[in-house]
Parts: C-alpha cells; sequence; structure tokens
C-alpha cells in the first residue's frame, strides 16, 4: 500500500509525486515556506523516508567492513553516511547513520529500505546483529538545524554536508567557498504514531510546517546529492563530489573499494554534477531525467551529453537543477534541457556551474607516477 502522511490531510496541502510521494509538495504558499525554512525557522514532513535499523554487539564493525564508511568506533550521536557499492563501484544504496549505543539507524529512501534491509540480512552470516526495516514504526522529521542530537533527546541525523568527513576528500570547493555550507539540516526520528504531535509541538514554537518543494530547492542550490534523484546504474561516488561525507578512501577493504581507490588516484571519472541555472520565461520547467544536450553550431539540438536529475524553483536563484554530464563536456558550455512535460515538448537554456571539475581531479589525489601500460584502460572503462 503507498504511504500517505496524516498531515496531508492540512487545508491548502498538495500531494508531492516521485520520490518524495506520500508526504506534501507545499501547503500553499511555497514561496514563504522556502524563506522561512532559508531563515532557519521551519519544520519538514519527512516521514516518506525509510528507516533501517541495526542492532547486536558486532553491528558497527561488520558495518564497517560492508559498505564505503568507518564505522567501527562510531559514537553514540554521532553522525556520518555510507554507501553500498556494487564490486564494480557503483552506487546501489545511500544512508544517512547514526548510532545510540544500542542500535545503528540507516535513513534512505523509502523505496530503497526494503532492498537495503534484505542485502544486509543476506551478508550477516554468523554475526551478532539484527536487521529491522523499520520504517512503519519511525518516522523523520525534518529541521534547519546544524546540531547532534543531545543526550536525553530522540535519535538525530546530522547531515554534515559539505563538510569533508575524516577520511574523506573533495572535488569540488573547500566548506568556506562551498554553497551548501549554508545549509543546516537534520532529521529526527519520531514514533509514527506521534508524527502530528510533534510537528504540532514545533509549530507552536512558532515554526511553520513546509513542504518538499522548499527542501528540494535548498538540496539542488547546496549541491547535495540524493540516492533517488542523482543515482542511476552507473553512479560512482566521485561523479557527485559524494567522497565528501559517505567514503572513507584509507580504512581498508570493502565491495567497491578498488574502483574508489583506482579513480582516485588515476583521476578522470567518467562523469560530473553539475548545477544548473534554466531559463525561467517559460511556464513549465523540464523534469528529472530530461536530456541536456550541447547545443550544434548552426544552432540545432545537438547532441545528448547529461542527463537533468533534480529541480527546483528557488526563491532567489529562480528555477535550478542538478545534472550528470559527461566529464569532457567543457565547463564553459551553455547548454539546452529537452523534455516532455505533460505531452508537450519543451526546451529550456541552461549556465552550467561546476560541481565537479572537468579534469576530475581530487585535492588530495597522489603524483602520478608515469603513463598507464600500454593497453591498460583507465577510469573511462567505467562508463
Amino acid at each position: 500500500m503507498d504511504y500517505e502522511s496524516p498531515l496531508l490531510r492540512r487545508p491548502g496541502a498538495v500531494a508531492a509525486a516521485g520520490p518524495d510521494a506520500g508526504v506534501a509538495w507545499h501547503y500553499g504558499d511555497p514561496t514563504a515556506e522556502q524563506r522561512a525554512l532559508s531563515r532557519g525557522g521551519a519544520v519538514v514532513d519527512q516521514s516518506h523516508l525509510g528507516v533501517v535499523r541495526v542492532a547486536g554487539p558486532d553491528r558497527l564493525s561488520w558495518l564497517h567492513s560492508i559498505t564505503s564508511q568507518h564505522l567501527e568506533h562510531l559514537a553514540p550521536r554521532t553522525s556520518t553516511e555510507l554507501l553500498v557499492l556494487s564490486p564494480q563501484g557503483h552506487v546501489e544504496h545511500a544512508a544517512g547513520v547514526v548510532d545510540d549505543g544500542e542500535a545503528t539507524w540507516l535513513i534512505t529512501e523509502r523505496a530503497a529500505a526494503p532492498g537495503l534491509a534484505q542485502w544486509l540480512d543476506r551478508m550477516k552470516f554468523t554475526l551478532r546483529v539484527e536487521i529491522t526495516d523499520a520504517t512503519d514504526e519511525w518516522a523523520a522529521v525534518g529541521e534547519p538545524v546544524a546540531a547532534e542530537g543531545a543526550e536525553g533527546e530522540p535519535v538525530t541525523w546530522h547531515d554534515a554536508w559539505p563538510t569533508v568527513a575524516p577520511g574523506g576528500t573533495r572535488y569540488g570547493p573547500a566548506e568556506a567557498d562551498h554553497p551548501g555550507a549554508a545549509r543546516p539540516w537534520r532529521l529526527v526520528l519520531v514514533p509514527r504514531a506521534d508524527l502530528e504531535a510533534e510537528v504540532a509541538a514545533r509549530e507552536a514554537a512558532g515554526w511553520p510546517l513546509v513542504g518538499t518543494w522548499a527542501t528540494e530547492a535548498l538540496r539542488v542550490e547546496a549541491w547535495r546529492p540524493r540516492l533517488a534523484r542523482e543515482v542511476d546504474g552507473r553512479t560512482i561516488p566521485h561523479e557527485l563530489d559524494w567522497l565528501r561525507t559517505a567514503v572513507h578512501i584509507n580504512k581498508g577493504c570493502y565491495r567497491g573499494q578498488e574502483t574508489v581507490a583506482r579513480v582516485h588516484n588515476l583521476g578522470r571519472p567518467p562523469r560530473r554534477l553539475v548545477m544548473l541555472h534554466l531559463d525561467g520565461s517559460q511556464h513549465l520547467l523540464p523534469e528529472p531525467g530530461a536530456e541536456v544536450r550541447l547545443p550544434a553550431p548552426d544552432g540545432g539540438a545537438g547532441k545528448t551529453v547529461g542527463t537533468l536529475t533534480s529541480v527546483g524553483r528557488h526563491h532567489e536563484l529562480g528555477p535550478i537543477g542538478l545534472a550528470v554530464l559527461k566529464r569532457n563536456v567543457p565547463e564553459e558550455a551553455g547548454l539546452l534541457v529537452a523534455g516532455d512535460v505533460s505531452g508537450q515538448v519543451i526546451e529550456v537554456t541552461a549556465a552550467q556551474e561546476v560541481v565537479v571539475p572537468g579534469d576530475g581531479v581530487s585535492v588530495d589525489r597522489p603524483d602520478g607516477h608515469g603513463p598507464l601500460t600500454p593497453g591498460l584502460r583507465g577510469p573511462a572503462s567505467l562508463i
């Protein structure tokens, strides 16, 4: 059965679609809602997200051994992020991680939670761990707060993006120059039966309830990758600058680690994330999945060089989006986004803002040791 939040019964609530289905897109005034969230005073229904709980004395060392993050000594109430990679290094799952001293909580997309729980269950072998898809029991409440949960508070995951975590690295700008540094965000887990009361308590303190129109626009502005939007079957974390928060490059062996190390050492991931400033003169905007094209010299549509992955209307920047492009697309090139919206084909011009540079080199890539052995293919073979 599809999920529907009880808060969708609020007057003026407009339902979200896609991976945010089940909660409100907005409650009647999306611009005001987004401004409230950007000022740091709003509450967001995120009860459509998935929650997986991992208990047992071996949980942290076990998760450490099979995922991209260093978790063996994770302290209670300390948030981080992990990826589950395929043997070829492609992203299969992503989750926010926090431990409460008794269990490790993984927050992910609702559609991904059953698959993540099943994969973990297959990997436990004889270890002392218990995996539960807890989505039906626990709901997430979003807050624009840059703080971990304190002792005595509910389980809370703080999104530290774009801070480079210990053992991580970056392709994009330093934190001080990164637009994501201005986006505080955390998710508080509450019993699903208490969702309305928890939201009402925050409203009583002066925080309005806002929808995912606001959260997605601010996420796009922050260049923050999302599993349900930026990831496809070919994605490696370097392409999205996800080594900042979700990958520990020095922790040792785990599934997909060879690809992570090889692309980090050699540089040049096959694709790169960009933010797009979209022409807002048209009433309609392209939707995620639309083609991104490099216009031909004669003014024609040109060849397809990428895909629009996220789109939003920002209260200050106007229409913006995230897209994944081929690495060799010139950074200064103007682009054209073409897609079908409600049966109407639209084309929108776009200017790109570089997230992952075209040279595909992280800030701490090891010095080269000369050319590759003839016949040995580099990271382009991952395409």
